[in-house]
């Protein structure tokens, strides 16, 4: 296996630094970004619901999160399958106390900003479960990102990822179509929730997960102290308020962050942060432009159907995902990061495969990091860490499948970012 893993947002070609050593702001692009968003806000606030504006701020707050802090699920999975590390996955832990915290109260009194119903996402376990989550384990480290981490990609302009995006669309429309047969022709029990499928309540769910939490935290220091592991490298950033603006954050604070706002969803839309149903929703249209017939699919029957007909900015997801792009393109820019990187035909083809995987894996697995992940756990549902389990078993398989398309792998020697 291969040496040095690169940063996502790392550069060959020398951009000018400021006296910090960061690079210098892309004003120009700031600009340009802060325009399409007020445009895209206008747009929405004069055609769609007060809930779909309100929508895209919170895209926006967690695309740029999710990059100034490069904060990813598909990293902190390989960092610990191959070498140990599990300062990224105790990060992860503390998002999800954080979330089940706030989760807690929202789910049990219906808190709603604008009154609608609240429901968590709590799915059921099965052969669809299982498969899709493994598929998508190893369809991440292939594809170079997760399903947040494309996006946050894609806005950050690394050029590979928007070939990931494409073929990320492409299968998880084919999932789509294919949903049925795993939902309902193959075996699976009903949606298990730790606060109302046990009689635990929300308060006694949470002092379970709070307790899970802290043993999988602890569980990643005893494998760091035996395997040895090597430390994230630091990543350069500046003091005080700048910093929120410039370099990076501490991983911890956007844990916090990202709880935050993934609360602040539930109670704005009355769903947890979701990002692959709207993937569904774009391919499935564009099928439906050349003539498919997706609403025969089982996935587009009943609720979906309106879905479906109505426009993509109709769609909370769609919202959110565009949002998400933009703030990541921002937090890019303000950090003099955002630029084109190369493509090559062995990263073209890792992309194509795992653009594929994640896409039919996130549908038959109800969701992908943030959907099944983030969200399922944070709502107390026994399918989120069943998830998370089938994804690291699908990330140790593909250790093994990148160095074939030329992608590093951690080694106990290095250190890395």
């Amino acid at each position: 296996m291969t040496t040095k893993v690169q940063p996502i947002n790392e550069v060959k070609d020398p951009i000018p630094k400021d006296n910090t050593g960061l690079n210098k702001s892309q004003t120009p692009l700031i600009i340009g970004g802060l325009v399409v968003a007020a445009l895209l806000l206008i747009y929405l606030l004069a055609t769609q619901q007060v809930a779909q504006p309100l929508l895209l701020v919170i895209g926006l707050l967690l695309g740029y999160t999710l990059f100034h802090a490069r904060f990813g699920f598909t990293s902190a999975f390989r960092r610990f399958m191959s070498v140990g590390n599990g300062q990224a996955l105790r990060s992860h832990m503390l998002m999800l106390a954080v979330a089940v915290t706030l989760f807690a109260p929202i789910l049990a009194f219906g808190y709603s900003f604008f009154g609608g119903e609240v429901a968590g996402y709590v799915s059921p376990v099965g052969v669809s479960l299982l498969v899709g989550a493994f598929m998508f384990g190893i369809g991440m480290q292939l594809g170079g990102g997760c399903a947040s981490g494309t996006l946050y990609a894609v806005g950050g302009g690394r050029s590979v990822m928007f070939v990931t995006l494409l073929f990320f669309i492409v299968g998880s429309t084919i999932g789509a179509k294919h949903l049925t047969f795993w939902t309902e022709d193959l075996p699976s029990f009903e949606p298990i929730s730790l606060a109302t499928s046990t009689g635990l309540g929300y308060g006694g769910a949470w002092i379970v997960s709070i307790a899970l939490f802290g043993l999988i935290a602890w569980i990643t220091l005893v494998v760091e102290r035996k395997r040895k592991a090597p430390k994230m490298a630091p990543v350069p950033s500046t003091k005080g308020w700048k910093r929120i603006f410039r370099g990076s954050w501490p991983l911890f604070a956007a844990a916090i962050v990202l709880a935050v706002l993934n609360a602040l969803t539930l109670m704005t839309r009355g769903a947890p942060w979701g990002i692959t149903s709207a993937f569904a929703l774009w391919g499935s249209k564009v099928a439906q432009f050349f003539g498919v017939d997706v609403t025969s699919w089982g996935y587009w029957q009943g609720a979906n159907a309106q879905v479906l007909e109505s426009s993509i900015f109709a769609d909370s997801t769609t919202v959110l995902n565009l949002g998400v792009i933009l703030g990541a393109f921002l937090a890019s820019a303000a950090g003099g990061l955002f630029k084109f990187t190369k493509l090559n035909l062995k990263n073209i083809a890792a992309s194509i495969i795992g653009g594929l995987l994640m896409g039919y894996g996130a549908r038959l697995a109800f969701g992908c990091n943030i959907g099944a992940y983030f969200g399922g756990i944070a709502s107390f549902s026994l399918h989120g860490y069943v998830w998370g389990i089938l994804a690291l078993a699908g990330t140790f398989i593909a250790l093994y499948l990148r160095p074939l398309f030329g992608l590093s792998v951690p080694k106990s020697k290095d250190s890395f970012c």
